[in-house]
């Protein structure tokens, strides 16, 4: 197993020797040099991912153009920050940063997915961040303007909303979490 240094931040270098010896089903990303484990997504919060990679996926105007992806997959934001959205959209293969960034929130990332993550987010330039929280359920999602996140469009449980950007996509919260 590899060790983490005590007196600096992690390197990308140490990240994937830390990251490579590790089999335990665990999340693991790097943010400012800090490494983040997180459990294994539960069943509900794989379903919304699902649903929501699936809704973007049909409804994708350019499908040559943009792509849907889920975790893992590591976007590398910085030297010192590597994360893994739970779903990304990305423009084309010489863009590495995401025209999209979706979380869909848990217990155990619900602070670093509103806080930590979307601030490295919109310091990289990621033009659309979304957040579904299952127990609400309730979407926000929103729009870089300014180097700053405003709220583009919000919908809560029943309540239907048609997000405009990246491209236009009707969502109702409720209907991601139900099993069907």
């Amino acid at each position: 197993m590899a060790t983490m240094p005590m007196s600096r931040p992690l390197t990308l270098e140490d990240f994937e020797a830390i990251r490579g010896a590790a089999d335990d089903g665990h999340r693991y990303e790097l943010i400012d040099g800090s490494l983040i484990v997180t459990p294994s997504p539960s069943r509900t919060h794989q379903r919304v991912v699902t649903r929501l990679a699936m809704l973007l996926g049909q409804t994708n105007p350019e499908p040559a153009r943009f792509e849907v992806l889920v975790a893992p997959l590591d976007v590398r934001l910085s030297e010192l920050t590597t994360v893994q959205p739970d779903a990304v959209v990305l423009l084309d293969d010489d863009d590495p940063v995401p025209l999209l960034a979706l979380e869909v929130l848990s217990p155990s990332t619900r602070h670093f997915d509103v806080g930590l993550k979307r601030s490295r987010y919109a310091s990289a330039g990621i033009a659309h961040f979304w957040v579904v929280d299952p127990d609400a359920p309730s979407l926000t999602a929103w729009e870089l303007r300014e180097g700053r996140y405003v709220v583009a469009a919000e919908a809560v449980g029943d309540q239907t909303v048609t997000v405009p950007t990246p491209w236009p996509v009707t969502i109702t919260p409720a209907s991601l979490t139900r099993r069907s």
